[in-house]
């Protein structure tokens, strides 16, 4: 588990972009935390590393958002909206999780992973890379981000 404090959504963003520059295929990346703790600040940043100019904006009315235009492509998920496994999976959001094509980012993922103690955190397929974050609001400006990089 590693741990950052950010004081401002570009340096969250940085985080994100450096993950996106080391994104691979396949990978799946977990977050949670409360409204306003810089999910989507993160997936911004995500986008812009891996070479995204699209505009990203979370996809809490439509479930999902993909990007196109980077090395990859980026499957943008919010389950804001959504409070359970079987709602997710009657979503149809199954397929992201196993994408070849790409990469998939799920926001709220508790939603659909459970409470994300583990590298496995009911991402079934071996091999995968997955990646989980929470984003805690320590005040105005700071954010906690602990993470945890687990997989193949």
């Amino acid at each position: 588990m590693a741990t950052l404090i950010s004081h401002s959504p570009e340096e969250t963003q940085a985080l994100g972009e450096a993950w996106g520059r080391e994104a691979a295929r396949g990978w799946v990346i977990g977050l949670s935390g409360d409204l306003g703790a810089g999910k989507t600040q993160l997936v911004k940043g995500f986008a812009r590393g891996l070479g995204i100019v699209a505009r990203v904006h979370s996809p809490s009315f439509t479930l999902l958002n993909q990007y196109e235009g980077g090395r990859l492509l980026l499957y943008h998920i919010d389950l804001y909206r959504l409070d359970t496994a079987e709602q997710v999976l009657g979503a149809g959001l199954e397929p992201y999780l196993d994408n070849p094509d790409g990469v998939t980012v799920v926001e709220w993922a508790e939603r659909w992973f459970g409470e994300m103690r583990n590298a496995e955190c009911g991402v079934r397929n071996e091999g995968r890379r997955v990646r989980l974050a929470r984003l805690e609001v320590l005040n105005e400006t700071e954010r906690r981000i602990t993470y945890d990089d687990s997989g193949a």
